[in-house]
């Protein structure tokens, strides 16, 4: 439902300073989203293209919309749980495979903060009562996955990740297969640090991978990455 230009204040816990305020623009928003209209449309009469429809996609559990064919991965995420609130939306826009590892959707992300919050401003407007979403303005968020430049640039040591890898291998197949189970070998090195990233600060909703990913420092998740990126 439409409800008209809005501005949707939102208060960035640790990203900006105390008492400043990020507000996400509708107008811009529309412009911001000329780079999706290739694949999604959103308001009146808005049909699945590539990509499914946008409208009510705030509180939508992922993989939700009838009649859309969605990849093996966004179904699994769907069964995990994720539901695409704001600050899911915000991540998956920064880097879609932070929350679905290999979605089809070829989309590199939107990295500029303020793009995002312009966006997720327009496409609130085609949710029902946006008003109510638990993440309308003003309200307090987490930014995420919120990662330092150098936890991407630690280069880890494959041999002490093989050392780490009994537990990933209890579940995922050496060799490459998807067994139930999504593979994670030869995954590129920063994939992987991106994915645990999120697993940690609870943006992907899997318990198993929150709790393992909890126990990892970076450098052994960087280690990790390394090993599983080397395997053949």
């Amino acid at each position: 439902m439409r409800v008209g230009p809005i501005l949707v204040a939102l208060v960035l816990v640790g990203a900006t300073p105390a008492g400043a305020q990020l507000a996400g623009d509708v107008e811009r928003g529309a412009k911001v989203f000329r780079k999706c209209v290739a694949c999604h449309q959103v308001g009146e009469g808005a049909k699945n293209r590539i990509g499914p429809h946008l409208n009510g996609v705030f509180g939508r559990k992922a993989g939700a919309v009838e009649a859309f064919r969605y990849s093996d991965h966004m179904q699994r995420a769907s069964a995990d749980g994720l539901v695409w609130t704001y600050d899911t939306l915000d991540a998956f826009l920064e880097n879609p495979k932070s929350m679905v590892s290999a979605t089809r959707m070829s989309f590199v992300g939107l990295k500029k903060e303020q793009e995002r919050a312009d966006l997720l401003a327009y496409l609130r407007q085609f949710s029902d009562n946006p008003r109510d979403i638990p993440e309308s303005a003003p309200t307090l968020r987490a930014a995420g996955p919120d990662l330092d430049p150098a936890v991407l640039a630690l280069k880890g040591d494959p041999d002490y990740g093989e050392y780490l890898s009994s537990e990933c291998t209890t579940c995922h197949q050496m060799d490459g297969s998807n067994q139930g189970i999504p593979s994670i070998t030869n995954w590129p090195p920063e994939n992987f640090v991106v994915a645990m990233h999120a697993y940690k600060q609870r943006l992907r909703p899997h318990p198993v991978m929150q709790m393992m990913a909890s126990r990892l420092s970076d450098e052994e998740i960087a280690a990790l990455a390394a090993y599983f990126a080397s395997l053949e």
